[in-house]
């Protein structure tokens, strides 16, 4: 069976295999954004050497948010200063870069990973400003636009523990 999927003027039909091939697409890019974020939280916590050397681990005693936060310059820069090192902030960081890696890699809680990750990527986003590479937009924006997206639509959640999840949505929608 055949369907057109409508695009502006354009109209382009859209079968079974090309359906099947964008879940699967989004899946891998659910995926993918996950681990972006939990390796962040990995490195930061065990100093595994990419971004983190390991006399600055967060098990070492160094802060997630103190290296970066500080060297911020920008409109927002005292802002950010004030919470360079800080130990909320830096548990409150950590937290968000876990639970929004794990949820978007299993699929579930993707309200609150979307709503997390969005004010996360939004943060960094300001934090970087003025971007030296585009006067507005960067790499955060998009994948705060991709979290959303992916939460707003349900798209790849075919392939992913969403179903497993769904007993306790019903019981407390808020988590979906």
């Amino acid at each position: 069976m055949v369907t057109v999927a409508h695009t502006g003027a354009v109209a382009t039909p859209k079968t079974a295999s090309t359906h099947a091939f964008g879940e699967i697409a989004w899946a891998v890019t659910r995926v993918g954004l996950g681990f972006i974020f939990l390796w962040a939280f990995l490195d930061k916590t065990f100093g595994l050497g990419r971004s983190t050397p390991a006399a600055k681990a967060w098990l070492e005693g160094g802060s997630p948010t103190k290296g970066f936060l500080s060297s911020v310059e920008g409109p927002f820069a005292g802002a950010f200063h004030g919470l360079a090192g800080n130990v909320i902030a830096d548990w409150l960081f950590m937290a968000g870069l876990a639970g929004i890696g794990i949820a978007l890699i299993a699929g579930i809680g993707m309200r609150i990973a979307a709503v997390s990750g969005v004010l996360m990527m939004v943060l960094m986003w300001a934090a970087g400003l003025p971007i030296a590479t585009n006067p507005f937009l960067d790499d955060h924006l998009i994948y705060a636009l991709v979290i959303a997206g992916i939460a707003a639509t349900g798209a790849g959640l075919r392939y992913s523990l969403a179903g497993v999840w769904a007993p306790l949505v019903a019981k407390a929608p808020w988590l979906r």
